[in-house]
């Protein structure tokens, strides 16, 4: 329960470390995995110190056993090893420390280091962090490339050598850090955090040498692993040899067999790409020549066409065939006309012989009445009627005698 205390009634230091000590009695024993990073046995003691970290975050406590519980152990337990004890916390109420007192240490061997990493493999694929969708492609020519890696390590110096070899102009921003042991998880993951945060980086590499399952296993944690997930920029993972599959390998936007292998697969070479360059030259030259070529013959099989050599031929043939047309359409409209002019020659012959003043002309007389009505049958006149007689030459009247 929560202790009352006031600015005016402060709890004494021994109060406080106390009743520390009396909330730390009833956690009771617990189960407790970790990576030893010092181990104390002074020759005749009859207590063992060792401080146990876990290999994931920077958290570390002091553990003691008797000398008999850790004998029991002694030959497969050293420093750097991961074991799982069964401890009771203790609180030091005088220093104000906190510690474990061991009663049973036990060993994590390979065999379950394999199928923990096995169940987090299942885990993390669970939930898309090896899906091929997320992964990013490598720049072709990465102006800039983070190296993570140990300190003169031949990894480093792999990278370094044949990225160079092959791109001589290739830049690198090193970061150099444990790359096995308690300190490794948290100094890989930042040193790939601040790569990441910078913008003129291309590609991270994350490289180290071979080693047994023990070395690699700061490459398959699962804060790095999720750090390398959530990075924007393309991680190249290059830990081991060829056998060697950590996390790592999974969740990075490639994999490289070797460290010299992740410098072949991120820097192009220039000597290949030299050839590249110029065999593409040479073939855009052999297209271009064979395009000039095609057109060269085109073009003169086009001036050797009749119509190109002599333009006037074609023009002078329709001007023969026009005239010809011309004299042709004259004669036949000539013709036309003078059968249209005999025809007409001929209608009006027989419409002047046989008109009405063409009779008049012969001595005949057209008798009309006072309405223009010729007169037919002399029962059409009355005695004395007046009418008008029309002859060749023009008219006059005349009466009608009884």
């Amino acid at each position: 329960m929560a202790v009352h205390s006031t600015p005016e009634s402060p709890l004494p230091v021994g109060e406080v470390s106390r009743l520390i000590g009396g909330w730390i009695d009833r956690l009771g024993a617990v189960w407790v995995e970790g990576q030893i990073t010092q181990l104390s046995r002074r020759p005749g003691a009859g207590v063992v110190f060792l401080t146990l970290r876990d290999p994931s975050y920077d958290v570390s406590v002091s553990v003691t056993c008797y000398r008999q519980v850790f004998d029991a152990v002694a030959d497969v337990v050293g420093e750097g090893a991961r074991v799982v004890v069964q401890a009771k916390p203790e609180w030091y109420a005088p220093r104000g420390q906190l510690s474990l007192r061991a009663a049973e240490i036990k060993p994590v061997g390979v065999g379950e280091l394999l199928a923990r990493l096995e169940q987090l493999k299942k885990a993390l694929a669970r939930e898309g962090l090896f899906a091929p969708e997320r992964k990013k492609s490598l720049p072709f020519l990465p102006q800039l490339i983070g190296l993570v890696c140990g300190r003169a390590s031949a990894a480093e110096r792999d990278v370094l050598e044949n990225a160079r070899h092959r791109w001589p102009a290739v830049r690198f921003e090193v970061r150099n850090v444990p790359v096995q042991g308690v300190h490794a998880v948290p100094q890989v993951t930042q040193a790939v955090k601040e790569l990441d945060a910078m913008d003129d980086v291309d590609v991270i590499v994350v490289a180290r040498g071979g080693g047994s399952v023990e070395d690699l296993l700061p490459f398959s944690d699962e804060q790095l692993v999720r750090a390398v997930a959530a990075c924007r920029t393309p991680v190249v993972s290059a830990i081991g040899h060829e056998p060697d599959n950590p996390l790592l390998d999974h969740v990075a936007d490639l994999r490289a067999s070797t460290p010299t292998d992740a410098a072949k697969k991120v820097v192009p070479d220039v000597g290949e790409e030299y050839e590249r360059v110029r065999q593409l030259r040479d073939r855009a030259r052999r297209c271009v020549a064979a395009y000039v070529d095609r057109e060269e013959r085109g073009l003169a099989h086009a001036l050797a066409r009749p119509s190109i050599q002599d333009p006037h031929r074609m023009i002078d043939e329709r001007a023969d065939q026009v005239t010809a047309l011309l004299e042709r359409g004259r004669r036949s409209l000539g013709h036309q006309l003078d059968r249209a002019r005999s025809e007409l020659t001929h209608t009006h012959a027989r419409v002047v012989a046989l008109s009405p003043a063409a009779t008049l002309k012969r001595g005949y007389a057209v008798l009309q009445r006072a309405d223009g009505h010729a007169v037919r049958d002399p029962g059409e006149v009355e005695p004395g009627e007046t009418l008008r007689a029309r002859v060749s030459e023009g008219d006059f009247s005349v009466r009608v005698d009884a």
